[in-house]
């Protein structure tokens, strides 16, 4: 497809952070096609933190479906305010109404996604199949720019580093009895859904493994509204409590510091990724959409575990097998991957 050459582009994303992050090779390489153009990212409130301080970027612009911007009128204010900027395009890499409705009334020319949820409203649309999860969404959002024939020369994440959390993390880990140059793993045991959590009592006999196998102490994180999940493992470990303490980029800073990170699958394990932290993800679910396949982290040392217990069909939050597939990745296997890891960045 060839178009007019763009002075200015919009990026919309505004799903989750893991999402966001597995979006920003697109940035990177439209900023190498298009090195005079202006680029803008639209996203959610709590992902921005994964966007402010990209190189390839010239702008964030917070779109806050769930509060600000929730009401009708005020998105008609926010696509008036948007159309005023005058982008030439609108890549919008994950479908939504508000996406498609927002760019569309903001009038930009040219709007290319995905042709689901009133994808009518776009110029160009691409079949949306990303359900099938037959490749890793980083593919998916790059067959955008396939579209538009520009060439995809670095897939690889980017995660910005600030100095201000980079100060908080240090501090804060000295606080917690950390020498400036001692290392430390970092366990994340909540997720969005309780069918991607790996059993608390599974985390907790991991840490307690992983202390008396590698004697490094281990660093528990969650967001606020997830504290609860990793109760049991702050209550039988003793372990770094630094859950609800954490803004997303101060989990960043403390992720670059780790030596290695172990969690359900989630945004943080993206962020893990981005750095080149080592990461483990465990993933649940036998579903093509949700599957390793198109979310697994990405990276040298980026692993995962996923079993098919031989579910027929996933049940999700519903699952009637007591989430067997999640179960059925006991510590001791997660304990030795994570021991080889460890072990290999010693040597």
């Amino acid at each position: 497809m060839q178009l007019p050459k763009p002075h200015k582009i919009l990026i919309v994303r505004t799903d989750r952070l893991g999402d966001v992050i597995l979006s920003t090779p697109v940035i990177k390489n439209l900023r190498v096609a298009f090195p005079q153009a202006h680029i803008a990212f639209m996203c959610r409130p709590y992902t921005k933190a994964a966007l402010e301080g990209n190189p390839y970027l010239d702008e964030v612009i917070v779109y806050d479906k769930y509060g600000k911007h929730k009401s009708t009128w005020a998105s008609i204010k926010f696509s008036q305010d948007l159309r005023k900027k005058k982008f030439d395009w609108a890549l919008i890499l994950h479908p939504t109404n508000r996406a498609h409705l927002v760019t569309y009334f903001a009038k930009i020319p040219f709007r290319i996604g995905w042709d689901k949820k009133m994808g009518f409203l776009l110029t160009e649309r691409l079949k949306h199949t990303k359900q099938q999860g037959r490749k890793h969404e980083t593919e998916y959002t790059l067959d955008i720019l396939k579209t538009l024939n520009i060439d995809t020369e670095d897939k690889t994440t980017y995660f910005p580093i600030s100095e201000k959390a980079d100060k908080k993390i240090e501090e804060l880990l000295i606080k917690e009895g950390l020498e400036r140059e001692e290392k430390f793993i970092v366990i994340h045991p909540s997720a969005s859904c309780r069918s991607k959590r790996w059993p608390p009592d599974y985390f907790s006999k991991l840490v307690k493994a992983l202390k008396e196998k590698t004697n490094l102490k281990i660093a528990v994180i969650s967001a606020a509204e997830e504290k609860g999940v990793a109760q049991e493992i702050v209550e039988k470990n003793e372990v770094i409590d630094l859950r609800a303490k954490l803004a997303i980029a101060e989990v960043g800073s403390l992720l670059k510091r780790a030596e290695l990170f172990i969690s359900n699958d989630s945004g943080p394990v993206h962020i893990a990724a981005a750095l080149n932290t080592p990461v483990i993800s465990i993933f649940g679910r036998k579903d093509p959409g949700l599957s390793p396949l198109r979310w697994a982290p990405l990276g040298e040392a980026s692993f995962y575990f996923h079993k098919d217990v031989g579910c027929i069909a996933c049940a999700s939050h519903n699952c009637l097998k007591g989430f067997l597939c999640l179960k059925a990745i006991s510590p001791e296997e997660v304990l030795e991957a994570a021991t080889r890891l460890i072990e290999s960045r010693r040597i």
